[in-house]
């Protein structure tokens, strides 16, 4: 049970997963009772989560409050939050949506057959048709389509029946053409929702394809920016790679809230291997809208987007700073302007970009060198055939079926290749915990420190379920097994023949052990009369004498049983 104290006059907010059962277990506090997912509630006492197996936290809306611990939830470090924002939050209520792009894995360019391999080559991966030369003309690539339709299936999407390409016009020296292929009025996939870890649901408004740009280099530049550059360079190897557009409705009210989506997104993603979403490459960008409007209010702010959030620390820290930066505005009586602002990680504030431009000002006309797409229902139901359970799925059956800790769940969802390899070792017959322990544990440890993931372990499930076996029927112990697992992991080889070879299987025959238990109290009589005399301390003596004489090689429970019958009687 996870408990925390509410001092009196302090607000806070409850967030758990989706079964939470917050309750007032002493105090003042109202809300006894409340179901599931994030409920603000207030008064003094103390909170629980009445679960078993949870762990929950807390974020503080005002004031203070203290967590206590307990369970096995997702740890979450404690947010501080500003004397700014928590005066902001007070007043104003924040409305966030974040649009998402997605870099989708494929071998070719969405209208070409340029490869998508990143080149350390500038502009070696480009043909006529991604230049923009007279007379090229595009053609769709089929697997662009599979993965964004893949895409909206595993967000609630409804896939259009009839969808067409659209022209986003604009001059930039990224935009070879001059034009942007992408979707507008009639995108591939619309209102859909995605569930948060919180047990929130957040509406997705429309899923869309379309072409990525390429790249500027700013030379001279100490920012890397247009600013203070002398001249810029351009690469057009990203232009024509194939995205998403994934667009979300205002439904978040927090900078946590709009990271918690990025994060939720990046693993859905990943599951279904639209992409390896990973921010530091570019594959998965969030821009976040930001506005916010006096509480009780019903229609929207002036809303602002941010650009440059490369972490989804920096999603958190740029929503928040703009809440507040907003909050400041209104107060002295100012208006907030419509704009794109970029985020600063080194000063940790937006900074104006430029002043945000409506969809008229792109001039969208239809594609007309693509025809519109018609899916039939037998190529959809293929795809949807094809997907795999989904994070919020597994995480549901590893709690219910597999009795783990919320904690246990979120991190072996991280990552399919990981949640796989779990469930083939439970499937092997491996316990579900301990499966957990050696995966997330040494395993996960090892495989980091050489840059590698699970996919390179030769070390297959059915081997780690053996290993756990030979450990859990008295074969052989923890500590040589943590020893040989990076062996293992490099060579796949049978955890049963290496012990075996090397002559590391334990003593268990309690004859034996006790005959080498009475050498050793045979050669100890000083220890053993000091023994007898109550000077019990000197049962970890004896211990480590057997363990010196059998190098460790000897079964801990029936040696400490032995050892203990033989010295008390």
């Amino acid at each position: 049970m996870m408990a925390f104290v509410v001092a009196p006059g302090v607000a806070v907010e409850l967030v758990g997963l989706r079964g939470c059962r917050w309750t007032s277990v002493k105090g003042s506090g109202s809300g006894a009772g409340l179901g599931s997912g994030s409920v603000s509630v207030g008064g003094s006492g103390l909170w629980a989560c009445s679960r078993r197996r949870c762990g929950r936290w807390v974020r503080m809306m005002s004031g203070g409050g203290s967590v206590g611990g307990g369970g096995g939830g997702k740890r979450q470090k404690k947010s501080r939050m500003s004397p700014g924002l928590a005066q902001a939050l007070d007043k104003y209520e924040p409305v966030v949506g974040v649009e998402v792009h997605v870099q989708l894995d494929t071998r070719t360019k969405a209208f070409c057959s340029c490869s998508t391999r990143a080149a350390r080559t500038p502009n070696a991966n480009v043909c006529p048709v991604c230049m923009g030369h007279p007379g090229s003309l595009p053609v769709l690539n089929e697997k662009v389509v599979e993965i964004a339709s893949k895409c909206a299936m595993a967000l609630n999407c409804s896939i259009a029946p009839f969808s067409k390409f659209d022209r986003k016009n604009y001059f930039y020296p990224d935009t070879p053409k001059n034009y942007q292929i992408s979707q507008f009025d009639l995108p591939i996939a619309e209102h859909g929702f995605l569930v948060l870890s919180s047990g929130k649901q957040v509406g997705v408004t429309r899923l869309h394809m379309e072409e990525d740009s390429g790249k500027l280099i700013h030379e001279g530049s100490l920012s890397g920016r247009l600013a203070d550059s002398t001249h810029s360079l351009v690469d057009y190897n990203r232009a024509g790679i194939p995205l998403c557009e994934i667009v979300s409705e205002p439904d978040m009210r927090s900078g946590q809230e709009a990271a918690e989506y990025g994060q939720e997104l990046q693993r859905v993603l990943r599951f279904i291997s639209a992409s390896d979403c990973n921010m530091q490459d570019g594959s998965l960008r969030l821009d976040v809208n930001v506005s916010i409007r006096p509480k009780g209010q019903e229609s929207f702010g002036v809303k602002v987007e941010l650009k440059n959030l490369n972490s989804f620390a920096s999603v958190q820290r740029a929503v928040d700073y703009e809440i507040e930066r907003q909050a400041g505005v209104l107060d002295a009586a100012g208006k907030v302007i419509q704009e794109t602002r970029l985020w600063d990680e080194k000063e940790l504030i937006t900074k104006t970009m430029r002043v945000k431009e409506g969809s008229a000002d792109y001039r969208y006309f239809p594609e007309p060198d693509i025809l519109p797409l018609q899916l039939p229902s037998t190529l959809l139901d293929q795809w949807k055939e094809e997907l795999p359970a989904l994070p919020a799925d597994r995480r549901a059956r590893y709690l219910e079926e597999f009795e783990l800790s919320d904690y246990d769940a979120f991190v072996l969802t991280d990552d399919i290749a990981v949640a796989d390899y779990f469930e083939e070792t439970v499937a092997a017959g491996a316990p579900p915990k301990l499966a957990v322990n050696w995966i997330m544990g040494d395993m996960i440890a090892y495989l980091k420190e050489k840059k590698k993931t699970v996919k390179d372990s030769q070390l297959r499930p059915t081997g780690l379920a053996e290993l756990i076996s030979l450990i859990e029927n008295g074969t052989t112990s923890g500590k040589i097994m943590k020893d040989l697992l990076p062996e293992l992991i490099e060579t796949g080889d049978s955890a049963s023949r290496v012990i075996e070879a090397r002559g590391l299987t334990l003593i268990s025959d309690e004859g034996e052990i006790r005959l080498l238990v009475s050498e050793i109290l045979s050669a100890n009589p000083k220890e053993f009369n000091e023994y007898k005399a109550g000077k019990v301390k000197l049962f970890g003596f004896f211990v480590g004498k057997m363990m010196e004489k059998t190098r460790g090689l000897v079964a801990p429970q029936m040696l400490n049983d032995v050892l203990r019958d033989m010295l008390d009687n």
